[in-house]
């Protein structure tokens, strides 16, 4: 009976995440490219304000804050697990099509933050709330189809916060602290319920305060970690960088016989990873951009695409050149373990004498809770737009005891259904982001040689 529900779903997931799906998120990437004049021009201009104080106006948590819950939700366990499942699928010219996807995927990451902020609201209690949602019914011409859109979209990111955002997060937490500490998984799950309820019982400002603390260091320990095995490496670097560019393109052998799939295989495993891994169209992270202070919509907007780069640009890359070196480099040792992307992860960590084994358990761990507690204010953002404020402490509850029995159940299914509820929250989204385009380019060029000018809104006007 399981296996036959299993197998529909398996295969329903395969429809919604075939080509179509992915033609419509990387269009759209390279369509809002254009339509923003490459805004991915002004990339470290959002770092810069990334880290500026805006104050008098309105919102809830500063501009980072509001990025650090974006990052917490997006960087988890695809950055370091997903880009290995990359290159064993697709070889490693994956990797430069994930990063691709990233570098693109920044135009998309601010258009969709842009309309958050712009069409966001406040409700009762005196909070901003906004997302594709929102963006959907007060943004397009037709009310009706905005509202099923956004309730669609809303629908969706709550039962996917309570799927990939929490049980497969913590199933992933109890699997590393089980296989590397001898941790008995309900005691991890009960430890991961404690911890997150403790947080998002706090709302938004709770949340962001962790994850401005939290993103940060966990990033920096992952990326001291890459860069000491790159060192270790440092010889196959250029051979490396020259094998994904050309097996990107041409099938091919790279190294003890590691073999590229084709440019079509290359191509579908690496954009889809950076997808799933960045988040840019899905809809997410413009969920926090719409909580932050801010004088006008691009200012956000340009915080808000710095995830993108941080995810994809800097960390996936890292990852990939990681693997790719040290399979070049000792590639008898990893051909065995070209089925599982984890174990070929945890083997190139390996490298690092004692450290290594260490910073990559205490990655997954600190990226996967940042993810429970990121993805629990977007779901509470859904919930409340669908059923009010009533239904909050319920959805907290139902939250923090996913998270107590995740490490015992069975995730396979769990991880199917999510990957639809991402298509389902995708195609509201990129609605928005299209049919919204010029309000985005009009926003764009209002706004982008004075970021210092306030909104309308912001103005009281």
């Amino acid at each position: 009976m399981w296996g036959q529900i299993s197998l529909a779903v398996e295969t329903i997931r395969d429809v919604v995440w075939g080509w179509p799906m992915i033609i419509l998120l990387l269009g759209t990437h390279i369509f809002m490219t254009f339509r923003t004049g490459f805004i991915q021009k002004k990339i470290f201009t959002g770092i810069r304000l990334s880290v500026a104080k805006d104050e008098g106006v309105d919102g809830d948590i500063s501009q980072f804050g509001a990025l650090a819950t974006a990052l917490a939700s997006t960087i988890g366990t695809g950055n370091i697990v997903g880009v290995g499942t990359a290159v064993v699928l697709g070889g490693p010219g994956a990797v430069l099509w994930c990063w691709l996807t990233g570098v693109f995927g920044i135009a998309t990451k601010y258009a969709e933050a842009l309309i958050a902020v712009k069409y966001r609201i406040k409700d009762e209690d005196g909070i901003m709330r906004g997302g594709a949602m929102y963006a959907l019914e007060y943004g397009l011409k037709w009310r009706r189809l905005g509202k099923f859109l956004g309730k669609m979209f809303a629908f969706a990111a709550v039962c996917a916060s309570f799927g990939i955002g929490c049980a497969a997060q913590v199933n992933a937490i109890a699997t590393v602290c089980r296989k590397n500490m001898g941790a008995s998984s309900r005691i991890v799950g009960i430890i991961a319920a404690v911890c997150t309820a403790l947080v998002i019982f706090g709302g938004v400002r709770a949340i962001a305060g962790v994850c401005e603390k939290l993103v940060p260091l966990m990033a920096a320990s992952y990326i001291f970690g890459c860069a000491a095995i790159l060192w270790i490496n440092r010889d196959f670097i250029i051979p490396a960088l020259f094998t994904i560019v050309r097996l990107a393109f041409t099938p091919g052998a790279a190294a003890g016989g590691l073999v590229g799939g084709g440019m079509l295989t290359a191509m579908r495993y690496g954009i889809a990873r950076g997808l799933f891994s960045n988040e840019s169209g899905m809809g997410s992270a413009p969920i926090a951009a719409a909580a932050a202070r801010t004088r006008n919509p691009v200012r956000q907007a340009l915080v808000s695409s710095t995830g993108t780069f941080w995810d994809t640009v800097v960390l996936c890359m890292l990852t990939g050149l990681v693997l790719v070196t040290s399979i070049m480099k000792s590639p008898k040792a990893y051909i065995c373990k070209m089925k599982d992307g984890g174990e070929l992860t945890s083997l190139a960590f390996g490298q690092i004498p004692g450290a290594g084994p260490v910073i990559l358990v205490v990655g997954i761990i600190s990226f996967a809770y940042s993810t429970v507690i990121g993805w629990a204010y977007y779901g509470e953002c859904c919930i409340k737009y669908l059923a009010g404020k009533k239904a909050l402490v319920s959805y907290r509850i139902l939250y923090v005891l996913t998270a107590a029995f995740a490490p015992v159940v069975s995730l396979d299914l769990i991880w199917l259904a999510a990957d639809i509820l991402n298509a389902l929250m995708a195609v509201p989204n990129l609605t928005a982001v299209l049919l919204l385009s010029p309000v985005i380019v009009s926003e764009t060029g209002k706004y982008r040689n004075d970021l210092n000018a306030r909104s309308k809104e912001q103005a009281g006007i």
